[in-house]
C-alpha cells in the first residue's frame, strides 16, 4: 500500500483545499491528512483562524478524500509522522515549494499545484467586519503596535490621536495611517475602538471618554492607578455593553498561557511561593524617571508581575508590604511581599537596579521555573525532586507579543463577549488596587 501524508489548517473549507487533498489522494492507496490544532496555530502566529480544530476535521472528513486524519501539534511532528505511518509521499501546495525539501530523506516530497483565485485568507477578508482602530499616543510602544495589528485579521489601524500636532501628523505619514487628529471627539467618530498607548495619567480619562463615545478600549499597561477607577471604568463599559481590555501582553501568548493551566491543574502540588523579578536599566530624562509622570519601576513593572500572582494565586490578597529605593521622587527599585490565605509572593523591581528577571512558582510536589525574560515566556521547565520527571515546555513568541492582546480584543468585539478568560476584569482590578496601595505608601519602607 502506498501511503500519502499531507498537512493544512483547512480553516474555512474551500474547493481549493478539496482539489489539494484529491491530488494528494491520487498519489497513492492510503491519504493521511494532518491537521493543525489551535494551540500550535496560536503558537506559530496564525491568529486568523476562524473554525476551531473540531469543526476543521469535520470539514476535511466530510469531502471523503482522507482516509486518516492526525492532528498536528508541535514542531518536527511531520518527521515523527512519516517514519510512525510508513510514509511513501509527503504532499504540499505548491506555494510551499522548497520548504519541505528536508524531508526527503524519510520519503519522495511532492508540490501540488494550488487553485488560483480562492484562499482561507481571501474568505475571511470577504466575510468578516474590519473594526477600525485608532491609536492614542505616538511613543515607543504605540510605534510596536502598528507592525503588530498588520497580523492579526479582522482589524484596521486607521487613525492617530496626539495632542501635539507635529508628533501625530509625523505617526501618520510614517505608518500611512488615514489620519491624524489633535482633538479626540474628532479622533474617535472615525473607528470602532480605541487603543490607549499614551501616559500613564492619561489612561483614565481617554478611556472613559472612549467608552462615553461607544468605542470599544484595549489600554497599554498600568490600565489604571487607582482600584476605583478601575471599578468605574469596567461598569461603564458593561453598562454599554463594550470590550475594555487591559493590553497585558503576558496574559495572552501561548507559553503563559498554558504555564498557568498546567498550575492550576496541580503538576506541581499545591503553590506555596512566587517569585517574580523584572527590571531595566533606564537613564532620564525618560518617562520612567519623572515623578509627574507617574513614573517608577512599581508603575512601569508592577502590571505584569503582578498579574502573574493573581492569575496563578487569586485575587484574595490578605495583606501587601513595600521596600524601595527612592531617586528624585521615584522607585528605582522595589521589593514587595503580598500575602495570600494559603502561600505568599514577592516582586523585585527595578528601573535603576538590575536583578535576575525570572519566574519561580514553588509548590508542594515541584517548582516552575521561567528563565529571563519570563514576561515574553517562550520556555519554562517543571522540575522535581527526582529529576527523571522534569519536563521542558517551549512556545513560539511572535514579534513584540502586542498581537496575542490585539488578536484576543478583536475576537471578543465579533463575538460579543465582555471578559477574557486570560485576564478577568475583576483580575485587572485587583491588580489597580495594589498599585494604589503603593502609590498611597500603604507599608511602603524607604531603603
Amino acid at each position: 500500500m502506498k501511503k500519502v501524508i499531507t498537512y493544512g489548517t483547512y480553516d474555512l473549507l474551500h474547493q481549493g483545499h478539496v482539489n489539494l487533498l484529491r491530488r494528494a489522494r491520487e498519489l497513492g492507496d492510503w491519504l493521511i491528512v494532518g491537521v493543525t490544532s489551535d494551540s500550535f496555530d496560536r503558537g506559530r502566529g496564525k491568529l486568523n483562524v476562524r473554525n476551531n480544530v473540531l469543526e476543521r476535521v469535520e470539514a476535511v472528513r466530510a469531502t471523503g478524500y482522507a482516509d486518516q486524519i492526525v492532528i498536528e501539534d508541535y514542531l518536527g511532528q511531520k518527521i515523527d509522522d512519516i517514519q510512525k505511518y510508513d510514509v511513501d509521499v509527503f504532499a504540499i501546495g505548491s506555494d510551499w515549494e522548497g520548504k519541505f525539501d528536508y524531508l526527503r530523506e524519510y520519503c519522495e516530497v511532492v508540490y501540488l499545484p494550488r487553485t488560483e483565485g480562492i484562499s482561507s485568507t481571501m474568505l475571511r477578508e470577504e466575510s468578516e467586519t474590519v473594526v477600525r482602530l485608532g491609536v492614542v499616543g505616538s511613543g515607543r510602544i504605540a510605534r510596536r503596535f502598528i507592525p503588530e495589528s498588520k497580523v492579526v485579521g479582522g482589524v484596521e489601524v486607521v487613525s492617530v490621536m496626539n495632542p501635539d500636532s507635529a508628533e501625530a501628523e509625523a505617526f501618520r505619514r510614517e505608518f500611512e495611517l488615514r489620519s491624524a487628529h489633535t482633538d479626540f471627539d474628532a479622533f474617535v467618530n472615525e473607528v470602532d475602538a480605541v487603543y490607549v498607548a499614551s501616559p500613564h495619567l492619561t489612561h483614565y480619562d481617554y478611556c472613559r471618554r472612549a467608552l462615553e463615545a461607544g468605542k470599544h478600549v484595549l489600554c497599554e499597561i498600568p490600565f489604571v492607578l487607582e482600584g476605583g477607577q478601575a471599578r468605574e471604568l469596567y461598569a461603564l463599559a458593561e453598562q454599554k455593553r463594550l470590550v475594555l481590555l487591559e493590553a497585558s501582553k503576558t496574559a495572552h501568548c501561548p507559553g503563559f498561557m498554558h504555564l498557568v493551566t498546567l498550575v492550576k491543574s496541580g503538576v506541581i502540588g499545591d503553590v506555596v511561593d512566587i517569585k517574580a523579578s523584572l527590571s531595566k536599566m533606564v537613564a532620564p530624562p525618560t518617562r520612567e524617571l519623572d515623578a509627574s509622570q507617574a513614573g517608577g519601576c512599581v508603575t512601569e513593572h508592577a502590571p505584569l508581575t503582578l498579574m502573574a500572582l493573581v492569575k496563578l494565586l487569586g485575587r484574595d490578597i490578605t495583606g501587601a508590604s513595600f521596600r524601595s529605593r527612592m531617586e528624585g521622587g521615584v522607585d528605582v527599585f522595589t521589593k514587595g511581599i503580598i500575602d495570600f490565605p494559603h502561600a505568599t509572593a514577592s516582586v523585585t523591581l527595578g528601573i535603576g537596579v538590575k536583578t535576575e528577571g525570572n519566574l519561580v512558582i514553588s509548590g508542594t510536589r515541584g517548582y516552575v521555573y521561567v528563565p529571563a525574560p519570563w514576561w515574553l515566556t517562550d520556555y519554562f521547565e517543571v522540575r522535581y525532586e527526582d529529576q527523571t520527571k522534569n519536563r521542558k515546555y517551549f512556545y513560539s513568541y511572535d514579534g513584540d507579543g502586542l498581537r496575542y492582546e490585539l488578536q484576543e480584543f478583536v475576537s471578543m468585539i465579533v463575538s460579543g463577549r465582555l471578559s477574557s478568560y486570560r485576564l478577568r476584569r475583576r483580575d485587572s482590578v485587583a491588580i489597580a488596587d495594589l498599585i494604589e496601595r503603593y502609590r498611597n505608601k500603604e507599608n511602603v519602607t524607604e531603603i
